[in-house]
């Protein structure tokens, strides 16, 4: 889960409103709250949510915004979380492909693994030739 905290410059009580209710309908957000001395802040916590596409549409729909603070919060390991070990940082990333595929979209290469030949035999064992 992120913790997005965007200024917004809100002079009204209606581009307050207005603000809450963009960044509420923003895909993957649980929660939005005003924050701030001035509430000139939005305080967002959600998965998946793009801090730069909701501060463009801020921008757009209500006034200046700028990016505060951006933070991943820990998930409650007792609420029957996954104990799986988080990838070491560096790894590849596990890649499933698609099941489906568009007739503009090429399917992945073939990847085979070839063993030498067997001794006594002249060819490859390898069936993708």
């Amino acid at each position: 889960m992120k913790k997005i905290v965007i200024k917004v410059e809100m002079p009204c009580d209606r581009c307050r409103s207005k603000a809450l209710s963009l960044v509420a309908a923003a895909g993957g957000v649980l929660s939005v709250a005003l924050a701030g001395d001035a509430r000139d802040q939005v305080v967002v916590v959600g998965d998946g949510v793009d801090p730069v596409r909701l501060a463009g549409a801020l921008r757009r729909k209500v006034g200046p915004a700028e990016i505060l603070q951006l933070a991943s919060q820990a998930k409650d390991e007792g609420a029957g979380g996954s104990n799986a070990p988080a990838p070491a940082p560096g790894a590849p990333a596990q890649y499933a492909p698609p099941t489906a595929w568009h007739y503009y979209q090429y399917p992945p290469p073939v990847s085979a693994v070839c063993e030498p030949p067997a001794a006594g035999y002249e060819d490859s064992i390898c069936s993708i030739m």
